[in-house]
């Protein structure tokens, strides 16, 4: 198949109509290769409009809101960043891609095992994996100056805000299936908190397993 073209007409036709339109947004998306984290058998379906799905009730993003939320959390070359949900490691490659270091925690050890084969085959090192309930923030390695959680949860746990730095973003999916909404928080230098909702969505609930931890 020829990935390249698929992946410029993901591009140009789902990802620029949604007003995705940052250069350097627009550079991950060229450069990290989604089709290589995707399940081998729906590499076909690696560029359409469409959730993944990859095993365990979870599924990938759309390729739009993936670059959405990735241009909404304005990741500075200094950002360290948490990431609540590995899933299969793509977005954690684009995060990686423009930040300093991520921190990526899931409950599910085989997708963390996967994710790492995947962001090493991308050449990516600036990523830190965790097994465990972060559905409550991760205090080990905190604070951040970006988290983004990848699954929904009925409201927004006050840690997770505690673990932002001044300057930081946050962007949390809120409610329940079938209607959630996608909230960007900032913390102001002084310490005040501003958010607003970007987007509706319907994405499955975090889990709230028995925290367990392990690194590579």
């Amino acid at each position: 198949m020829h990935f390249d073209s698929l992946r410029q007409t993901m591009i140009d036709t789902q990802i620029r109509t949604w007003e995705v339109l940052d250069p350097e947004v627009l550079r991950v998306l060229q450069n990290i290769k989604r089709e290589q984290f995707v399940p081998a058998q729906l590499q076909e379906l690696a560029f359409a409009d469409f959730e993944i799905p990859l095993g365990d009730g979870e599924r990938m993003w759309t390729p739009k809101m993936e670059a959405r939320v990735l241009q909404e959390l304005e990741i500075q070359p200094q950002d360290k960043i948490l990431e609540v949900g590995s899933g299969s490691g793509y977005f954690t490659a684009l995060l990686a891609s423009m930040g300093k270091l991520v921190h990526s925690v899931d409950d599910n050890s085989e997708f963390i095992r996967s994710a790492e084969g995947r962001l090493q085959m991308q050449g990516i090192s600036n990523v830190q994996l965790h097994i465990g309930d972060a559905s409550g923030g991760w205090a080990t390695t905190a604070p951040y100056d970006v988290i983004v959680l990848t699954g929904s949860l009925p409201e927004l746990p006050k840690t997770f805000l505690d673990q932002l730095n001044p300057g930081g973003r946050l962007v949390a999916i809120l409610g329940q299936s079938p209607l959630c909404k996608v909230r960007r928080y900032r913390r102001s230098a002084d310490g005040s908190l501003r958010s607003g909702d970007l987007f509706e969505t319907d994405i499955p609930a975090l889990r709230h397993p028995a925290s367990k931890k392990f690194q590579f």
